[in-house]
């Protein structure tokens, strides 16, 4: 059992991680949390039946606590994690994991030094219809993949104060909150690397200075080509979240996987036999065939998974480095909107 605290209470961990991951996790065990805002911090305390505090050092000098959790604004990410590793905790941080790729680097290796484990908050790769999903590509079952699609946007109005709305605090806009989980579920589910970025950020509707409007066109190491779009002005019940894998031999249709819920729903079509080029190009009207796959909550999955590094001294399931790569896309994307310019990424 890994005794927990949060850092951050209030936002994506008193909504979704705190009661769907840590108190449900059947290996962890949520202990304190701890928030500026006193308020929200003995809201959720009390509602959890836990200590609480406004100073991180409570949680950090707290000799029960063997994992945090933080969840607070990216521009606090970099010193938070730093004093958890230097404190000995093990850290689960949100994405993106710092504002950019040098400070996530500076993350990682103070990690290693510390001896603890990072972790960074890819939730959505423990859907279980991502997993089939990616378990389908695997096995060949669409046949060579050439293209896929992640949208991920929502309703993102002016908000005085809101960190997601000013660069500086949240690193940019709609393209790294949402659009990073987009491009590593796109990866994690194709099991290949982009290689090759082209990206348009915008302010369309907006006037905030984070941009509202983002689309990234893709190539993977494979050839295989992708788009994923992330948007801040489009009403929430008008972006349906898809995603979509098309291969030669079939396709992938889902909606409501991507984003914050654990349910959606996904469905599969496949070719029955090989045919030659049709100049008539019919389509078949058929509703697929439904992907049914046990539920799986994706919080209380990635807390017993990093939990069960702890406890087992393993690598953790989404460590560090993925969330350093994903910033290096995210800064290439960055890039090509400012020059208009393609931009292949490199290994270092």
């Amino acid at each position: 059992m890994i005794n927990w605290g949060v850092i951050g209470c209030g936002g994506i961990a008193y909504r979704r991680t705190i009661p769907e991951g840590i108190t449900k996790a059947k290996n962890a065990k949520l202990i304190s949390v701890m928030d500026i805002d006193k308020n929200k911090a003995k809201e959720v305390g009390e509602k959890f039946g836990v200590e609480y505090f406004t100073d991180i050092e409570d949680i950090l000098n707290d000799t029960r606590i063997q994992a945090v959790y933080i969840a607070t604004p990216v521009y606090l990410h970099k010193e938070q994690t730093i004093k958890s590793a230097l404190s000995g905790k093990h850290i689960l941080c949100e994405k993106p994991l710092a504002l950019n790729s040098k400070e996530a680097k500076d993350i990682i290796d103070i990690c290693k030094r510390s001896h603890v484990k990072l972790g960074v908050g890819y939730m959505m790769r423990f859907h279980s219809l991502h997993n089939r999903a990616k378990e389908m590509v695997k096995n060949g079952e669409l046949g060579e993949i050439v293209f896929a699609r992640a949208q991920l946007s929502c309703w993102y109005p002016p908000i005085p104060g809101a960190w997601r709305q000013d660069p500086v605090l949240g690193g940019g806009g709609a393209l790294i909150d949402m659009g990073s989980h987009c491009l590593d579920l796109l990866e994690y589910i194709l099991d290949t690397e982009i290689e090759t970025v082209s990206c348009f950020a915008d302010n369309a509707i907006h006037n905030y200075k984070s941009e509202d409007s983002s689309v990234v066109m893709v190539r993977f190491k494979n050839k295989a080509h992708g788009v994923i779009d992330s948007y801040f002005n489009i009403p929430d019940n008008s972006s349906k979240n898809r995603l979509e894998v098309y291969g030669t031999k079939g396709s992938i249709l889902a909606e409501g996987t991507i984003g914050q819920s654990s349910y959606g729903k996904m469905v599969i079509f496949l070719e029955k036999d090989s045919k030659g080029y049709d100049a008539s190009q019919i389509r078949e009207i058929e509703n697929g065939i439904k992907i049914e796959v046990p539920f799986v909550n994706i919080y209380q999955a990635e807390i017993e998974a990093f939990s069960s590094a702890i406890e087992n001294d393993k690598e953790p399931p989404i460590p560090g480095e993925i969330g350093l790569w994903n910033l290096k896309i995210i800064e290439a994307c960055y890039e090509s909107s400012k020059s208009k310019l393609q931009i292949t990424l490199r290994r270092e």
